[in-house]
């Protein structure tokens, strides 16, 4: 089997409770087929399986070989579930140490271990290709890493190797510090990958083994087995005095880890298996625990890897006794499938109490953000089946290949991938097309004939990019967007649909111009040869420009000509609204009274002069 990984093999004893490291506490265990959530014997809380994509479940052939019931259950994933299938986790961006429990003890009778690769975030990191080990097929084995999540979703996918269904017993992810194990100078584009995690003196303990508490979640091997025949009889030394720097930030190594050590007088030597031509990140962990060394020259040896030395240690000098003490080396570019540790006496005997080997693997290219937004929602709005696989990064990892029907490359910077074709003819999509294929923007060619898809086309559709569009054979309705016209198509087919409304001259120039154009059976499209005249004023099932128009200019004479008729009236009747002179009836009665006025006066003054005299007076009304 070739594997990119370090397989802890499986003892019989499995994950206890996971000491969260302070202050993150962003933690999941899932019992991978497991229906209901359980604790084990070390008090883990596990949850019910959840956040898959597709897959099976089912028990392993000897549940009494087991002793947890995480590692009793499993999930698979046939080829009905696509060739891609993964668990997406929700969790907060940071880095995270991921552990999976791989298991398949003749689970389905057929005594075929299978074939299969594992990803994190899209990078590579596990391959199994069968026939496993028979322990190891048996038995089951632990791996982990350490890698980075930059949004808010952890993928662990898997994909299928020919026909073979990919299995999983347990995974497990705890957030860790984001600074540790050398973040700093290594950065964030790589995923440490365990390839030996080694206790000196002690036989395999941490979480899954023993309750010995690792704040990571961390479990730490004997190293008996990787040491050579000349370090066989290296003397182990312990003690139960407390070591001081431990479990600090970034790293938190557990105060186990440096109460117990190998040495040896001629020197110790390690041989670790590898893969060629990757980068290994070593830790090496000391602590004088023996009080017979007083002072700093008492023990003085050097590290050597590969035959390179690294370092000349000093533990006492460094730290003093009973002192946590580490450092790190980095290999490059390693060529051999051997890494060879040797810790070589210049002064009494070397002594180690930890030893750490990690595979340095680039995380690969990614998907670029807004397309894989596009790309899920297509497979929502066109109901991919799940068959088709369409799980996880569209285009990554570069090694499988895409989502099925799907082309990917890497953009004009190199820095990440978008989708260049989508070819998913006659795959039996009931749906419509999203509005976020607009963000494709690198999108070359467009097929998805002979489908069941209907709806409008998308104002968006129509990239620059685009130069093959099919869309025939389907149910689609409504307008061609004017947005088709803006593409460099060579070829458009937009046949045996619902489309209605007149056909933009700029897209219908495409067959004039050496390209190819079908708009047949579309009873309800116009406006250019071969097809009928479009109506005047009514196009696409509502009114159109022209129409538009119309309306409005007629709407503007008809207002006009209110006004101008209100206006005239208004000027006819000008002089009756607003001279207020008398009639000349009533003017003639007002003369006659002012005139029959005038005569009483007369005749009153009369009388009284009359009177004034001594006259008599005459009556002014006589009978």
């Amino acid at each position: 089997m070739s594997i990119l990984f370090l397989l802890l093999f499986f003892p019989l004893l499995l994950p206890p409770s996971l000491s969260l490291p302070y202050p993150y506490n962003a933690s999941y265990h899932i019992d991978c087929g497991g229906l209901t959530p359980s604790t084990d014997s070390y008090n883990t809380s596990w949850l019910a399986d959840e956040f898959f994509t597709g897959g099976s479940t089912s028990v392993v052939s000897e549940p009494l070989h087991f002793h947890l019931p995480q590692e009793k259950t499993l999930r698979y994933f046939p080829l009905s579930s696509g060739k891609k299938n993964c668990y997406n986790i929700p969790v907060p961006p940071g880095r995270y140490y991921v552990r999976t429990f791989t298991v398949y003890d003749n689970y389905d009778g057929k005594s075929h271990s299978p074939s299969f690769d594992a990803s994190v975030e899209g990078t590579l990191v596990f391959s199994w290709r069968s026939p496993w080990v028979e322990n190891l097929a048996r038995d089951g084995a632990y791996s982990d890493l350490f890698a980075f999540v930059k949004d808010r979703q952890l993928d662990f996918c898997f994909y299928s190797i020919a026909t073979d269904a990919p299995v999983i017993g347990s995974l497990e992810v705890v957030q860790i510090d984001p600074l540790s194990y050398n973040s700093p100078e290594t950065g964030d584009s790589y995923i440490l990958v365990n390839y030996g995690r080694l206790s000196p003196g002690s036989p395999q303990w941490g979480p899954g083994f023993t309750s010995d508490p690792d704040p990571f979640g961390r479990s730490w091997q004997s190293d008996a087995d990787y040491r050579n025949a000349n370090s066989a009889s290296a003397r182990v030394i312990t003690t139960k005095e407390k070591i001081t720097g431990t479990e600090q930030a970034p790293n938190y190594f557990p105060m186990k880890l440096y109460q117990s050590a190998v040495t040896i007088g001629g020197g110790l030597e390690y041989e670790l298996d590898v893969d060629a031509k990757l980068d290994y990140l070593v830790w090496f962990h000391f602590a004088e625990i023996d009080s017979t060394v007083k002072k700093a020259g008492e023990r003085v040896f050097d590290v050597l890897v590969n035959e390179k030395n690294v370092s000349r240690v000093d533990i006492y000098k460094e730290v003093g006794s009973f002192a946590a003490y580490s450092l790190n080396y980095t290999e490059k570019n390693l060529s051999s499938s051997v890494l060879n540790v040797k810790l070589v006496p210049v002064i009494g005997a070397p002594l180690i109490s930890g030893l750490e080997n990690y595979a340095m693997v680039p995380a690969d290219l990614s998907t670029v953000p807004e397309q894989v937004i596009a790309m899920r929602a297509l497979k929502d709005s066109l109901h991919v089946p799940d068959r088709m696989g369409w799980n996880g990064d569209p285009c990554a990892p570069t090694d499988w290949d895409a989502w099925e029907g799907v082309t990917c490359h890497a953009d004009k910077n190199g820095t990440g991938l978008v989708i260049t074709q989508i070819d998913l003819g006659s795959q039996g999509l009931k749906g419509y097309i999203s509005d976020q294929i607009s963000l494709l923007s690198n999108l070359i060619n467009l097929n998805l004939s002979a489908n069941a898809l209907e709806g409008t086309l998308p104002i968006g559709l129509g990239q620059k990019s685009l130069a093959r569009l099919d869309l025939s054979n389907n149910q689609f309705s409504g307008s061609i967007p004017e947005s088709l016209t803006s593409s460099n198509l060579q070829l458009v087919r937009l046949n045996n649909n619902l489309l209605e409304g007149r056909v933009p001259e700029e897209l219908y120039s495409v067959g004039v111009h050496g390209g190819t154009i079908d708009l047949s059976g579309n009873k309800g499209l116009c406006g250019v040869p071969s097809l009928p005249d479009c109506p005047l004023f009514w196009e696409n099932g509502h009114l159109s420009r022209g129409g538009k128009i119309a309306i409005g200019l007629s709407c503007f004479i008809f207002v006009f000509l209110l006004l101008l008729v209100i206006y005239i009236f208004c000027i006819r009747r000008g002089k009756n609204d607003y001279d207020f002179g008398l009639p000349s009836d009533l003017m003639s009665l007002a003369a006659k009274r002012n005139r029959y006025q005038r005569q009483k006066s007369l005749m009153l003054l009369e009388m009284e002069s009359q009177h004034a005299k001594g006259l008599p007076s005459l009556p002014l009304n006589p009978h």
